[in-house]
């Protein structure tokens, strides 16, 4: 199975803009430029996306790793708050931080903490900020 997304950028960085897209059709030309991504302009950024795929990957993997532990959550909802932050000269994406809620019926504090756990290692986007990162770069006349 194969997900794919693309992005379109026009002029520089300060200046430019950009859009996101996707093969679902839910972002469709989503605005973003440099002030959506490091000021509080309107559109999205990288990071955004980045933090909803993992909070939503997440949640799923924990819904997975409480049903395995026998329990059916009536609700779980989760923020992935992404810290991104100037280094030296480049900015990097220092962490993301997962905060959890859910009713659970029958769960105590351990079952939960420990699904939450399972969870957080094994969900694909926790492993995907692991992954090696392969690229093909073309320069066109």
């Amino acid at each position: 199975m194969k997900r794919t997304a693309s992005a379109i950028w026009q002029g520089d960085l300060q200046t430019g803009k950009g859009t996101v897209s996707s093969d679902s059709g839910v972002l469709s030309k989503t605005p973003y430029s440099f002030t959506s991504r490091f000021k509080d302009g309107s559109g999205t950024n990288p990071e955004e996306l980045i933090a909803a795929a993992h909070a939503g990957c997440f949640t799923m993997a924990f819904s997975v790793q409480l049903g395995a532990a026998g329990f059916t959550p009536d609700t779980l909802e989760t923020t992935a708050t992404l810290t991104f932050e100037k280094i030296g000269d480049d900015w990097t994406v220092t962490g993301i931080h997962l905060d959890t809620r859910g009713r659970v019926p029958g769960a105590d504090a351990e079952a939960f903490a420990m699904a939450a756990t399972a969870a957080k290692n094994g969900c694909p986007i926790s492993r995907l900020l692991k992954a090696d990162i392969t690229m093909d770069a073309r320069l066109e006349a």
